[in-house]
């Protein structure tokens, strides 16, 4: 996949992102998180070595838990990008 899709995609994730309404302090934790990764990931700075990647794709494995149950619609699109990260080796 190339980078102009991921960044698509991210796009995307972020849109989800902004519609999420129901919040408690641990969902505002993970979406400030998950939007300071996405960011990081669209600007370019994201994509170097896999240990800078690593915590990133634990974060976003740990997204995709957290919004499983109330918010599958954003959790599956969060699992894309995921599986995007993976088959370009980042």
């Amino acid at each position: 996949m190339e980078k102009q899709q991921l960044n698509e995609m991210l796009r995307k994730l972020h849109e989800e992102l902004e519609q999420v309404e129901s919040v408690d302090d641990a969902t505002v934790s993970v979406l400030s998180t998950l939007r300071e990764d996405i960011q990081h990931l669209l600007s370019g700075k994201g994509t170097g070595s896999p240990e800078e990647q690593e915590p990133i794709s634990l974060r976003l494995g740990e997204a995709i838990d957290h919004f499983e149950a109330d918010h599958p619609k954003l959790s599956m699109a969060i699992q894309h990008v995921l599986d995007s990260l993976a088959k370009m080796g980042l």
